[in-house]
């Protein structure tokens, strides 16, 4: 029992010292050895966990993205009408981002993995479950002749681009998003994306 809990407060660790790192530094300027040293375990140790850095960038990008997601899904559902669903994501999404803003960093910054890539796959199969998840709740407002029927390419830029655009500015120090702002942003994606 006592290798299972040090085993997992190990991974536990890396993880956690490689969050604090890519999102200051950026995946590409961060070394193996600057991530063995934030999160304070052997060499033996990573290694027993992970085999590169890229794999531990992997598996971090695909937890983040499954909570973002498991959060934005239960924001958007919570709302029964079109318009308060649409306006709430852009402001669910800054608020996501201030709570979380090592995680937001790292999806907003670095290019997920690839398919063929350390959690790659994961990704990819959690992005085509919450677009499918997305797409139930926008169908029967579609359908209701409220919302219009877009790519989810389209969609995602529609909704959230400005918001990301906003995130960037902030995260950079260049502007600090008032609540007013905020609440504009999901104004503006209600009148990009309804039914004219």
């Amino acid at each position: 029992m006592k290798t299972a809990k040090n085993g997992r407060d190990g991974r536990t660790r890396i993880i956690e010292g490689a969050l604090r790192r890519f999102s200051q530094d950026g995946v590409s300027a961060t070394t193996l050895a600057s991530l063995r040293e934030e999160s304070g375990v052997s060499v033996g140790s990573f290694y027993h966990h992970f085999a590169s850095k890229e794999h531990v960038f992997g598996v971090l990008y695909a937890e983040i993205l499954a909570s973002y997601q498991e959060a934005f899904l239960a924001e958007l559902t919570s709302h029964d009408d079109a318009r308060s669903g649409i306006e709430a994501i852009p402001v669910f999404h800054m608020r996501w981002a201030g709570e979380h803003p090592e995680k937001a960093r790292l999806l907003i910054s670095e290019r997920p993995p690839r398919k063929h890539e350390p959690g790659g796959a994961e990704v990819a199969e959690a992005r085509r479950a919450f677009f499918r998840q997305v797409s139930d709740w926008w169908r029967p407002h579609m359908k209701n002749g409220l919302l219009q029927p877009v790519h989810p390419t389209m969609c995602y830029v529609l909704w959230l681009g400005p918001a990301q655009e906003m995130c960037r500015l902030w995260f950079a120090g260049a502007h600090t998003p008032t609540e007013e702002e905020i609440k504009g942003l999901g104004e503006a994606a209600w009148q990009s994306l309804r039914q004219r």
